[in-house]
């Protein structure tokens, strides 16, 4: 094998190698955004939900039942 032909071999390599994690790259940017957009559902849902269950642990009245 000449100096040439590891030349190039390492040439291809560093090229993939690049392509690869480009693409790994922009796979996790998109997954970054799918994460901030469940956290931002979530955090509304959990306002939702605690704003929900204040109203509920409201006693109700202390009143007969209508067969009394």
């Amino acid at each position: 094998m000449t100096d040439d032909d590891r030349i190039l071999k390492l040439e291809e390599l560093a090229a993939h190698q690049a392509k690869v994690i480009e693409e790994l790259s922009d796979q996790l940017a998109e997954q970054w955004t799918v994460v901030e957009q469940t956290r931002s559902k979530l955090d509304r849902l959990t306002v939702r939900f605690l704003s929900l269950e204040e109203t509920s642990l409201e006693a109700p009245a202390n009143t007969r039942p209508p067969h009394y």
